[in-house]
C-alpha cells in the first residue's frame, strides 16, 4: 500500500463556521477521520503545516510548503496538500517552480463547501486526490470536481460552484470516473526532484483599463523588480499616456517587463496589431504567450530569486517549467 503525506494548510475544506464567518479549524487528521473510504486508498500520515484561509497565503508560505515536502520527500511515495481554492492556482504554479521534475505526485485540493456542511465537496476532492497520489501522476497538480490539471495551468473560474477550477490553454492531464483515475496525459518528470528555496515577492501586476496612463505602471515599478502588465485581447499598450516611454525608462533600470492579456483563453501575440508589434521589435518586453498570470507571477517570483541578469532572465522565463508555456517555443517565437 502506497504511504502518502498529507499536509494541511487550511482552506475552506478545514473550514468551520464562528461568529465572525468561516474559519480553517480543523487539523489534517480531523479531515482524514471524516472520510473513513481513504484508509482503503493508501496508509496516511499528516502534518499540519499552517490553518490559513488562503487569501492570507503568499511567498513565505508557499516556500514552506516546498521545504516540508523536500523534508519528507523520501519518505513517502507521493503528497497531498489541502489548501484554500482562492490562491490554489497560484500556490500549485510556485511549487510547480521550486520543485521542478518530481516523479512523485504532489497533488492540490480542497473545497468549495466545508467538509461538516451537509452538502460538500470536500470529501470527493479528498478521495480524488488521494486516489491520485497513489497512482503514476508525476509533478504538481490541483485535483478537483474530478478533474486533474496541470499545476502551471490552473485558474479559479468560479467563487462557488463545485466546478471551480479550468485548465488554461492545455488539456486536463486526466479525470476521475467512478473512483478510477482515467490519464490523459503524462508529465515529464526527472529520476529526482530539483528544489529552489528562493523567491523574490517583489512582482507587481497591473490591470489595464481604459483612459489608464503610466503613473500606475511607474508607481509599481518604482517598487518592485518586475511587472506583469494585463493588456486586452492579444496584447498591446495605448500609444497615449506615456506607456512606451515609461517602458523603455523601466527595463532600462533593469526591470522585467511582462506583457500578457485580460482574455482567458488563447494568449497573447503582440506581433498582431501595431499597438503591440513595437513592444517587441523596439522595447523587447517579455510577452507571456499562452502562460497564464499565475504561472507568470509564480515564474517571475522564482527567476528573480535566481538571477538579476537580464538576460538569463529571459532566458529562464521562455524555458518550460511544467509545461507552462508552450506556443513560442513551439513556433520558434521565443525571443
Amino acid at each position: 500500500m502506497k504511504q502518502i503525506l498529507l499536509i494541511g494548510t487550511g482552506g475552506t475544506i478545514a473550514s468551520e463556521m464562528t461568529a465572525n464567518g468561516l474559519a480553517p479549524e480543523l487539523s489534517t487528521r480531523q479531515l482524514v477521520e471524516l472520510v473513513p473510504a481513504l484508509a482503503e486508498i493508501c496508509a496516511i500520515d499528516c502534518v499540519e503545516l499552517l490553518n490559513l484561509d488562503s487569501t492570507n497565503i503568499g511567498p513565505d508560505h508557499w516556500l514552506q510548503m516546498a521545504q516540508c515536502i523536500q523534508e519528507h520527500y523520501d519518505g513517502y511515495d507521493g503528497f497531498v496538500l489541502t489548501h484554500g481554492t482562492d490562491t490554489m492556482a497560484y500556490t500549485a504554479a510556485a511549487l510547480s517552480y521550486l520543485i521542478q521534475g518530481s516523479p512523485k505526485p504532489i497533488v492540490l485540493t480542497g473545497a468549495q463547501k466545508p467538509i461538516g456542511f451537509d452538502t460538500t465537496d470536500s470529501k470527493d476532492n479528498l478521495t480524488d486526490a488521494f486516489r491520485c497520489a497513489a497512482s503514476d501522476l508525476p509533478g504538481v497538480s490541483i485535483v478537483f470536481n474530478h478533474q486533474v490539471i496541470l499545476g502551471t495551468r490552473a485558474r479559479k473560474t468560479h467563487t462557488k460552484s463545485f466546478q471551480a477550477f479550468a485548465s488554461i490553454n492545455y488539456p486536463n492531464l486526466g479525470v476521475l470516473r467512478d473512483g478510477v483515475l482515467m490519464r490523459y496525459i503524462r508529465q515529464d518528470c526527472r529520476e529526482a526532484p530539483v528544489f529552489y528555496s528562493q523567491l523574490n515577492h517583489r512582482v507587481a501586476l497591473l490591470k489595464l483599463i481604459p483612459g489608464v496612463d503610466r503613473a500606475q505602471a511607474d508607481f509599481l515599478l518604482e517598487r518592485n523588480d518586475a511587472l506583469i502588465i494585463e493588456s486586452f485581447g492579444v496584447g498591446g499598450l495605448p500609444e497615449s499616456g506615456g506607456f512606451f516611454d515609461c517602458i523603455r525608462h523601466w527595463r532600462d533600470a533593469g526591470k522585467l517587463l511582462v506583457l500578457t492579456t485580460q482574455v482567458a483563453n488563447e494568449g497573447s501575440d503582440l506581433g498582431v496589431y501595431h499597438v503591440g508589434h513595437r513592444l517587441k521589435s523596439d522595447l523587447r518586453v517579455l510577452e507571456a504567450y499562452d502562460m497564464t498570470t499565475e504561472a507568470v507571477a509564480a515564474k517571475l517570483m522564482w527567476i528573480l530569486g535566481q538571477t538579476r541578469n537580464l538576460s538569463q532572465a529571459k532566458r529562464l522565463f521562455y524555458t518550460p517549467v511544467a509545461r507552462d508555456i508552450l506556443w513560442p517555443v513551439e513556433n520558434g517565437k521565443a525571443n
